[in-house]
């Protein structure tokens, strides 16, 4: 359907089907006619290639979607949106509605049953009450993805996007970088939304890496470590990872040791080696 960024034809759509946004759901539409083609030309849309969209408004990037690719599958939690859906994307026979809660669904699955052949990317514009769980999400499930194309808002995007041992990272850094290669596409003006949020947003894509840094022996715990060691930002590492795995502070400054780090160091301050290392120092002895 055309005109779904012109804001009369949009305001038509909701009226008619008595539509209203959800602050609850963080709903911000698209209104800028250029951003979503950029997003499905440079988050992977072509022929080939199946699509996992994570809530689709009314449908103006997932429009997009299903004009480049071979399939679209969105999975969307507001089940208001399906009336409306059912009109803007009439005229695609290569997209299916999911209503659910994208963290409940089971994604190696669909992409089983959905895109058999295809080689798969997931576009997505996020509200920022869950960016990182969905992110962490996609990344930790190990999914048989080539990309992972988000919109995010800018204070989200600056984390996610920053460098492993700099003051902006944070545990979906880690993730981050551990399981992709992340990169800024362009930026997004609050403008470009209905109703305009109080930010500016970006467009990142995480490049999946066929091989994850060596030396962790148990993602699960490396991943728990590295939770804990965030989750306490102003304290040192080892009063985070006490706190937070509850183990005797004692262990963690053994731990700290072992991989000749300063004791009163901070999360914040380590490498992705460092990270690894410390973790299994860790580990070590607390199987011990």
């Amino acid at each position: 359907m055309d005109g779904l960024s012109n804001i009369g034809v949009i305001k038509d759509i909701l009226s008619r089907h008595g539509f209203t946004f959800s602050k609850a759901l963080g709903q911000n539409f698209l209104v800028n006619p250029t951003v979503c083609p950029r997003i499905a030309e440079m988050g992977g849309a072509r022929p080939g290639v199946g699509i996992i969209e994570i809530g689709t408004g009314i449908g103006v990037l997932t429009n997009e979607l299903c004009k480049r690719a071979d399939k679209v599958v969105a999975v969307e939690i507001d089940e208001r949106l399906k009336p409306v859906l059912d009109e803007t994307l009439a005229e695609y026979d290569n997209f299916k509605l999911i209503i659910s809660d994208v963290l409940k669904v089971d994604l190696g699955k669909l992409i089983k049953e959905e895109f058999e052949g295809l080689e798969v990317a997931v576009c997505a514009n996020l509200p920022y009450y869950i960016t990182s769980p969905i992110i962490m999400s996609l990344l930790e499930s190990r999914l048989p993805i080539k990309s992972v194309t988000v919109m995010v808002q800018k204070e989200a995007g600056t984390r996610l996007l920053a460098k492993v041992g700099s003051r902006d990272m944070g545990a979906v850094t880690v993730a981050v970088n551990y399981f992709s290669e992340p990169g800024l596409l362009f930026n997004v003006s609050r403008g470009s939304f209905m109703p305009s949020p109080n930010v500016d947003s970006c467009v990142i894509r995480f490049d999946i890496r066929e091989n994850t840094p060596e030396g962790v022996t148990d993602e699960g715990f490396f991943f728990k470590t590295v939770r804990a060691a965030f989750s306490q930002r102003r304290k040192t590492l080892s009063n985070s990872v006490s706190s937070g795995l509850s183990v005797d502070k004692s262990v963690v400054g053994k731990a700290i040791a072992e991989c000749s780090l300063p004791e009163s160091c901070r999360p914040e301050s380590l490498s992705m080696a460092q990270l690894i290392s410390f973790s299994e120092a860790l580990k070590r002895l607390i199987d011990i």
